[in-house]
């Protein structure tokens, strides 16, 4: 059960850090504020450092992980390109990233109860995974 449930909560958190670092991939290049700019890579450089963890533990599983629900990509993408074309600020990224990270950390914390039995080391990189999105939160909400 613990190695079931360790494989699954990382999984979700693959997939989940694998979305994130997509999504803040895709607004970069239209932010003006230097730093909002700074934030956002602070939490893509800590996403891909989890995401590196992740990895090395899953292969420990043998496991290769998970990649995000291509519908809900696709609809992260659209919803962000539309958005962007109709108001390329600051505070429309702000916007978008608020709903990601709201989604990941509601997500995470679902898993985390979930899967209850996974080893510690999964879980704190959950955990951390949640702390760095609630960070973001944090430093990008005077944005909005």
């Amino acid at each position: 059960m613990i190695e079931s449930d360790t494989i699954k909560l990382l999984r979700e958190c693959d997939a989940g850090v694998k979305m994130g670092i997509t999504s803040i991939g895709e607004v970069l290049s239209y932010v003006s504020d230097e730093s909002l700019k700074k934030s956002l890579n602070r939490c893509m450089d800590k996403h891909i450092e989890l995401k590196d963890d992740m990895q090395s533990l899953l292969a420990r599983y043998h496991d290769e992980g998970k990649n995000p629900n291509p519908v809900a990509k696709g609809m992260s993408w659209m919803k962000t390109n539309v958005k962007l074309v109709m108001n390329e600020s600051d505070k429309t990224i702000a916007d978008l990233m608020t709903d990601g990270c709201n989604m990941g950390v509601k997500s995470l914390e679902k898993y985390l109860n979930q899967y209850k039995a996974a080893d510690d080391e999964a879980k704190n990189i959950a955990k951390e995974l949640i702390g760095s999105e609630e960070k973001l939160l944090r430093e990008i909400k005077s944005y909005l």
